[in-house]
């Protein structure tokens, strides 16, 4: 069963200190894995999109990390801005076989 969790749920911190949040998925075969900023009444803001080979991408003050073994990412934000308050969405993909 293909699932993709994130934690935590929600987090309150001082502007200018850094976050991370988390992401764990059983989602298999692996294609990529992507983070997502959402402000409220927006859509969403791609910040990154890592693949199976890629272990770090950075975009600014974001820093994405990708385990694929033990199939975890994080998302660390470093001085934390009051721009930085949304939500933070992880979405990964699955590989389609052939057929589906």
């Amino acid at each position: 069963k293909n699932q993709v969790e994130q934690s935590p749920q929600s987090l309150i911190i001082l502007e200018g200190k850094n976050c991370t949040l988390q992401c764990n998925y059983t989602v298999s075969p692996f294609n990529n894995l992507r983070w997502y900023k959402q402000d409220t009444g927006k859509g969403p803001i791609s910040l990154t999109i890592m693949t199976f080979s890629e272990n770090t991408k950075s975009n600014g003050r974001y820093i994405a990390t990708l385990d694929a073994d033990t199939k975890q990412s994080s998302l660390h934000i470093t001085a934390a801005q009051l721009s930085d308050s949304a939500s933070y969405i992880c979405v990964v993909s699955a590989l389609c076989s052939p057929g589906t």
